[in-house]
């Protein structure tokens, strides 16, 4: 009896051990999961390595507008590497109601996008003007660009910001300020390059013909983003000065738009939107088995999206884009 007894735990203490070994590169591909996040490759890797150099996190709750703004600046190539990310700023806005029907709350995220995209036009503003030397001026030329698919609803966020902004190039160009009663407005015009399935063109050749025709200041670039976790999905807004890859976070990887590649600084915006099938498992697993954690691999090529989706980009769409047309007006003077 004592035999079968002993027998019966060394085979199980195999078995434990091949769980525990099952278990552990379970989360190590859960670290790899594809994200757009920065703030989620930051938790990623703080599991592991929670000093990492050249990564500033800073986080601040405003409670008027019932939002956690998270900073996380990478300033080391080292860190850039590690988490996966270029370095810049990247600013987060969780709240938790973004899908809610209320329009009061959305006007005031609306709010907290402009003031974030403000400080960081702002910076880039700057950096031009002392790079260059030369005067700074009133109103900015910008190329607001919505990235996306319009026939697939989870990727559409950026056609339908395209499609609620406010457009001013045509006006100054026919008109001059008289146009707008003399007032100093930013020089904006917008596009919806669409996507290589439909143009045969990459988005980057497409945004740079324009570039070298229009010479803008800088670049707003909004579109559909992937998450790590299901809690951010379509709560989160994400806003960086490093520029975008459009389809990295699906694994369809386009060439980056950004400041080396464009000539010009790049604002990227985006909402996560969807989550792969295999964080969902993760998720709703945690902790708690190994056995079921193995053989996920294919999950990671199934994403997956709410079943309103379509009310809610067209919910979030309108408040994006009311957050940039805020950013980009420019204050009446007395």
């Amino acid at each position: 009896m004592s035999i079968h007894i002993f027998v019966f735990f060394a085979k199980n203490k195999k078995k434990n051990m091949i769980y525990r070994k099952v278990c552990e590169v379970a989360r190590v591909r859960q670290m790899h999961v594809r994200t757009d996040l920065a703030l989620e490759a930051r938790e990623s890797v703080g599991a592991v390595n929670p000093e990492l150099s050249g990564v500033k996190v800073t986080e601040e709750y405003r409670e008027e507008s019932d939002v956690k703004v998270t900073k996380v600046m990478i300033e080391s190539k080292n860190a850039s590497k590690k988490l996966g990310k270029p370095m810049g700023i990247y600013v987060t806005l969780e709240t938790p109601t973004l899908t809610e029907p209320d329009e009061g709350y959305h006007r005031e995220i609306a709010k907290e996008i402009a003031r974030e995209l403000q400080d960081i036009i702002r910076q880039i503003m700057e950096r031009k003007v002392i790079g260059n030397k030369t005067e700074r001026k009133v109103g900015n030329s910008v190329l607001v660009v919505g990235l996306g698919n319009r026939d697939v609803t989870a990727d559409s966020l950026g056609p339908n910001v395209a499609d609620h902004l406010y457009i001013t190039k045509h006006m100054l160009t026919e008109f001059g300020p008289a146009a707008f009663e003399g007032k100093s407005v930013n020089k904006i015009s917008c596009m919806v390059p669409g996507v290589m399935a439909k143009t045969g063109m990459e988005t980057a050749e497409i945004i740079r013909g324009i570039v070298s025709m229009d010479a803008p200041d800088f670049i707003i670039a909004i579109d559909a983003l992937a998450a790590r976790s299901t809690k951010r999905l379509n709560r989160t807004i994400q806003i960086t000065d490093t520029g975008i890859w459009p389809g990295t976070g699906v694994g369809n990887h386009r060439k980056a738009l950004t400041k080396e590649s464009l000539g010009v600084p790049v604002i990227a915006l985006g909402i996560p939107t969807v989550v792969d099938a295999a964080t969902i498992v993760n998720d709703a697993l945690g902790e708690k088995t190994y056995e079921c954690m193995d053989g996920m691999g294919e999950l990671n090529n199934m994403y997956v999206t709410g079943k309103d989706i379509d009310e809610i980009i067209r919910r979030i769409s309108f408040t994006v884009s009311e957050g940039i047309n805020l950013a980009l007006k420019l204050p009446d003077k007395d």
